[in-house]
C-alpha cells in the first residue's frame, strides 16, 4: 500500500501507538492514512480488535468497499450498521473479527446492552479509529463513547484502546475569537485523549499541484418585487390572531423568532389545556412554515404543505372542537385563491430563476458535469428536485437530477432507507444522475464522484458545514457558488465562515506549538472536569426521575385533554420504547388498519398498527408485536403530563419525573393470560 510523503509524516506517531487527531484536508486521503494505521496495527499486536466509527450509514458500506478493501485479503473484516441483521449479535460479530466498521450508535448500544449477544467493553478494542472526530463535543454520540473512555481512564483503567482521530476541519465550536478557539480544540483534544495534531505543510503543496480548488462565487437575488402569495398567507395568519386575541404577539410572520415564539404558545396551551391556545398556535406554525417554504423553493411547494396537512386534519381528528372547524373552514375559504396565486409564474421566487442559471452555465460549458446543491432540509431537497422534473430547459440540458438525505426517521418528510440512500450514490458515481439535491448528508466524507458545481443553496450552516460542501468541488474548473439573498443573514454568515476558518488554522498551530508540559497538563484538567461534569449531570437526571411517584403522575392527550392512563401503567422495552401495559388502555385509543411501515426488521418485534386518541383522532404512537405479544407505545410529544408540580409537555422520555420499570415479559403473560409457568 503506497502512502505519499505528508500522510507517512501525520501517521508516525499512531504507528508507535500514541493518540492522535490527523488533520488534512478533504482529497487530501485521511482514511487511506488510517487504513494503513489499522493494517499495521493489526500486523503488529496480538489479539488486536480494531473499530472504525463512523456517523453516516452511507459511509459504513463505502468504507468497508473502498479504503478498508485491501485488508480483507489478510484480516477478518465485516460493517454493521443501523439496518444489519447482525445489530443484536455485536459481541459474537467482534469475536470473529478483527476488524468493524461501524456507526457509532452502533457501537454505543452495544456498550450500554445488558444482552450478552450483544455487550462490549472498551477493553475489547485496542484501537478505535473515529472518522469526522470534530463530532465529539456536546451530546454527540462519539462524545459519549469517549466520555466512558476517559472516566475509566480516571479509574486507572488499563488496556483502553489507542484512539486515532480524523478530521478536515476542527471548526472554532461558535467561538471567534482566539482565546475561544483555542479553548474549542483544547476541548476536541481532551475528549478524544489526543496527545498530538498532526498536518503537514507538504500536504497543501500536494493539493496546490495535484486536486483542483473550487473558485467560489456569490450568486444572490434581489427580494421578490411581489408576492400576492406569502401576502394572502400573512392574511390568514392576521385572521387567526383576531380570534386567538392574544395581546402582543408578534406578527414577525415568515420568520425564526416568530416560529421559536409560537411553540412556546402551543406549549403554554397543552400545559394549561387551553385548547383554542394550542391549535391556533399550531396552524399558525403550519402557515409560518409555508412562508419559509415560499422564501426558500416554489410557491406550489408551500400550498402543497398547507393542503397536506389540512388533509391530514380532516382524515385523524373528529374536528368536534369548535376551534379546529373554524381553521378548518379558514383554509378552506381560502384555498383556491392560494392555489391560483401559488401557479402564477409572475411571482414565482427569484433564487430559482438563479439557480437555473448557475446550473445551465455549468452543465451547458461541460456536458459531462456533476454537481450537488445543499440545502437545509429534507423538504427542501424533495421540492427541487421536482422542480427540476417539471423544468423542460434543464432536462433538455442534460439534467438528471435524485435527492440524497440521511437516514433518520423525520415526521415532515420520508426518509431513505441504507439501500435508497446506495443506490443513488451508484447512480450518481455512474453518471446515469448527475445532479443531487442534498442535506448534510453528502458533506461529510462520502466517496462521490469529483464534482463541477457545488451550490451552497440558502444555507445558514457553521464553518465546517462550508469547507466540508466546498471539499466535494473537487474537478478541474469547478465552482462552488454561494445562492442567497442579496444582504440577507446567509451572505452574512457564509462571510463570517470564511472568517473563522482562518481563525481555526491559527488556533490549531497556536495548540500544536505548546510546550508539550503545558499541553499535558491542560489536557488532564479538562479531562478530570469533563468526568466530574457527567457524573453531575448523570445525579440530576436520576434524581429528576425519582421525583415523582408513577401512580401520582397522570397523561392526558394533549389534543382533547382526556386522562387516559398514570406513570404506574408505562414501562419500557430495550430502555428505548415505551408501552403501556394496562389491558384497559385500549378503549381509549383507536387502530389503524394497516401496519406502519418501517424498512427494517428488529429482533424481539414488529410494527403494528398506528394509534389515535379514541375521542379527538390525535395521533399517540404506534402498537408494536413484542414476541407476539401487541403493546401500544407511546410518543411523549403527543401527551400532557400531570405531576403533583403541575402539567408539562415534554419532547423526551428521558426528561419526565418519574421513574419507568423495564418490561417483564414472563410477569405480564402470567397476569394476563392465566398462564401456569
Amino acid at each position: 500500500m503506497d502512502l505519499r510523503d505528508y500522510q507517512w509524516e501525520v501517521i508516525e506517531p499512531a504507528l508507535q501507538g500514541k493518540n492522535i487527531i490527523i488533520w488534512l484536508p478533504t482529497g487530501a486521503g485521511k482514511t487511506r492514512a488510517a487504513a494503513y494505521i489499522c493494517k499495521r496495527h493489526l500486523e503488529s499486536q496480538d489479539k488486536s480488535k480494531v473499530a472504525v466509527l463512523v456517523n453516516t450509514v452511507p459511509l459504513v458500506d463505502q468504507h468497508l468497499k473502498n479504503e478498508f478493501s485491501f485488508l480483507q485479503n489478510h484480516f477478518r473484516i465485516t460493517a454493521v450498521s443501523g439496518e444489519s441483521n447482525m445489530k443484536p449479535f455485536f459481541s459474537g460479530v467482534l469475536e470473529k473479527n478483527d476488524l468493524i466498521i461501524c456507526t457509532a450508535q452502533i457501537l454505543q448500544n452495544a456498550l450500554q446492552s445488558q444482552e450478552e449477544e450483544m455487550h462490549v467493553e472498551l477493553t475489547d478494542f485496542s484501537l478505535l479509529v473515529i472518522d469526522e472526530c470534530h463530532h465529539t463535543h456536546k451530546e454527540s454520540t462519539y462524545k459519549k463513547i469517549m466520555e466512558e473512555y476517559l472516566e475509566h481512564k480516571m479509574k486507572g483503567q488499563q488496556n483502553l484502546p489507542q484512539i486515532v482521530g480524523l478530521t478536515a476541519s476542527l471548526g472554532t465550536g461558535g467561538a471567534n475569537s482566539m482565546k475561544g478557539a483555542q479553548d474549542h480544540i483544547l476541548q476536541i483534544c481532551a475528549n478524544l485523549d489526543t496527545e498530538k495534531i498532526m498536518s503537514s505543510d507538504k500536504c497543501k503543496f500536494y493539493l496546490d499541484t495535484h486536486v483542483s480548488q473550487p473558485k467560489k462565487q456569490y450568486d444572490v437575488t434581489d427580494e421578490r418585487p411581489q408576492d400576492p402569495f406569502g401576502e394572502k398567507i400573512k392574511e390568514i395568519m392576521y385572521q387567526i390572531h383576531t380570534y386567538l386575541n392574544e395581546p402582543g404577539l408578534s406578527t414577525d410572520f415568515g420568520t425564526q423568532i416568530y416560529e421559536q415564539r409560537i411553540v412556546e404558545l402551543q406549549k403554554e396551551g397543552a400545559e394549561g389545556f387551553c385548547r383554542k391556545t394550542r391549535v391556533c398556535a399550531l396552524h399558525l406554525r403550519k402557515y409560518n412554515d409555508a412562508l419559509l417554504i415560499n422564501d426558500t423553493v416554489r410557491m406550489i411547494d408551500a400550498f402543497q404543505t398547507l393542503d397536506e396537512f389540512y388533509q391530514l386534519e380532516r382524515a385523524m381528528k373528529e374536528l368536534e372542537d369548535v376551534t379546529e372547524r373554524y381553521l378548518v373552514q379558514i383554509f378552506d375559504r381560502n384555498k383556491e385563491d392560494l392555489l391560483a396565486l401559488a401557479k402564477d409564474a409572475r411571482y414565482e421566487n427569484p433564487k430559482l430563476d438563479k439557480l437555473r442559471q448557475v446550473l445551465q452555465d455549468q452543465f451547458q460549458a461541460d456536458s459531462g458535469s456533476r454537481g450537488i446543491v445543499f440545502v437545509r432540509t429534507r423538504q427542501g431537497a424533495h421540492s427541487l428536485n421536482q422542480w427540476v422534473q417539471d423544468n423542460v430547459a434543464l432536462r433538455d440540458q442534460g439534467i438528471k437530477a435524485a435527492v440524497l438525505t440521511g437516514a433518520g426517521y423525520s415526521n415532515q418528510t420520508k426518509h431513505m432507507t441504507q439501500h435508497e440512500q446506495q443506490d443513488v450514490i451508484h447512480k450518481f458515481r455512474k453518471g446515469s444522475c448527475n445532479l443531487l439535491f442534498s442535506t448534510s448528508v453528502a458533506e461529510e466524507g462520502l466517496d462521490i464522484p469529483e464534482c463541477n458545481i457545488v451550490v451552497r443553496y440558502g444555507l445558514m450552516t457553521n464553518e465546517i458545514a462550508m469547507m466540508q460542501a466546498r471539499g466535494r468541488a473537487r474537478a478541474p474548473n469547478s465552482i462552488c457558488s454561494v445562492l442567497a439573498k442579496a444582504g440577507s443573514k446567509e451572505v452574512a454568515r457564509e462571510r463570517l465562515n470564511e472568517s473563522l476558518e482562518v481563525l481555526m488554522e491559527k488556533a490549531i498551530k497556536w495548540v500544536q506549538q505548546m510546550p508539550p508540559w503545558e499541553y499535558s497538563q491542560t489536557i488532564v484538567k479538562l479531562q478530570r472536569d469533563a468526568v466530574l461534569k457527567r457524573k453531575m449531570r448523570d445525579m440530576e437526571r436520576e434524581k429528576r426521575r425519582q421525583l415523582h411517584n408513577p401512580e401520582l403522575v397522570r397523561l392526558y392527550c394533549i389534543n382533547c385533554n382526556e386522562a387516559v392512563c398514570h406513570g404506574s401503567d408505562l414501562r419500557t422495552v430495550e430502555k428505548v420504547h415505551h408501552i403501556n401495559i394496562n389491558p384497559n388502555f385500549k378503549l381509549y385509543y383507536r387502530k389503524s388498519l394497516d401496519h406502519v411501515a418501517i424498512p427494517r426488521t428488529f429482533r424481539d418485534w414488529k410494527p403494528g398498527s398506528s394509534i389515535s386518541c379514541s375521542t379527538c383522532g390525535q395521533a399517540w404512537g404506534m402498537e408494536m408485536i413484542y414476541r407476539l405479544v401487541t403493546l401500544p407505545i407511546l410518543s411523549i410529544k403527543n401527551f400532557v403530563v400531570e405531576s403533583p408540580e403541575g402539567r408539562r409537555t415534554y419532547k423526551q422520555w428521558s426528561k419526565v419525573t418519574f421513574a419507568i420499570e423495564e418490561f417483564d415479559y414472563t410477569q405480564y403473560c402470567e397476569t394476563n393470560f392465566e398462564l401456569d409457568l
